[in-house]
């Protein structure tokens, strides 16, 4: 019970302070603005259609809603750091609680902050003439939770091993970025060089851009906008998969670094 209600209030701390912050609220959204209508607008008409009429600024429309999810919940975990720095998480450790569950909380608290986000991008759809049905929408929301887990885990777990925000934003800036570059969400994966690919296929933000995408475009397997896997089309169930046990070994190893760390 302790810890259930350690959980929930590590939970709520990090949804108020998002709440409060309108500067953060209105930079974490702005910036997969830019990427959407000043990159997609100017290299629409050079890419073309990418298939069933689809053009640039459609397809990179579920990446972005992926995209400012990664981010946001990928980047919460500067909130352990900063804690770390002010005294903050020693009282939290000292608590009757394990710390398994302040990973969790933390986890849970940033991965709401990114769905908050994500669902304000998807609001954008009729803006670039993407339908999204109601079906469509319960679909995605899951799926983005999903998403947000996975990447407020990593965050957390890399924050547990880092001891200044100095170094928490250098390591943040080397590895954010090219999880989002190398996760479809500007590009489709097909007839990618091999060594890119190895990367691409590494990456668990990948099978979360792919799944979203296909939900959003109603793409099939048998279209460009899928993901292969060893030689297999991935449908979305099988993405939905491999993102739930990437996301499980991801959790475990960020509640076991919190219970490691001094």
């Amino acid at each position: 019970m302790h810890n259930l209600l350690g959980i929930y209030t590590i939970w709520y701390r990090d949804i108020l302070r998002f709440w409060h912050d309108k500067l953060r609220m209105m930079g974490s959204i702005s910036f997969p603005l830019l990427f959407l209508f000043v990159f997609g607008s100017g290299l629409s008409t050079r890419m073309g259609a990418l298939g069933s009429g689809v053009n640039f600024v459609q397809f990179m429309f579920p990446g972005i809603i992926g995209m400012t999810v990664l981010m946001s919940s990928f980047t919460a975990g500067i909130s352990v750091v900063w804690d770390r720095e002010f005294g903050f998480l020693k009282e939290v450790l000292v608590a009757p609680i394990s710390r398994g569950s302040v990973a969790i909380g933390k986890t849970l608290g940033s991965a709401t902050v990114a769905l908050a986000q994500g669902l304000i991008i998807m609001l954008l759809a009729p803006l670039i003439g993407v339908s999204l049905s109601i079906g469509s929408i319960l679909t995605i929301i899951p799926l983005m939770l999903l998403l947000a887990t996975i990447m407020g885990s990593l965050g957390v777990l890399i924050a547990t091993r880092i001891r200044s925000m100095e170094a928490f934003q250098a390591v943040m800036q080397m590895l954010l970025f090219p999880i989002v570059f190398l996760s479809g969400v500007f590009f489709p994966l097909d007839g990618l060089p091999s060594w890119m690919n190895v990367i691409v296929k590494l990456n668990p933000a990948t099978y979360g851009i792919a799944s979203i995408r296909q939900v959003v475009l109603g793409s099939s397997t048998d279209t460009a906008f899928s993901l292969s896997l060893f030689g297999h089309t991935m449908s979305i169930w099988d993405n939905v998969a491999v993102l739930a046990i990437l996301g499980m070994v991801i959790l475990l190893l960020a509640m076991w670094s919190f219970n490691n760390q001094e």
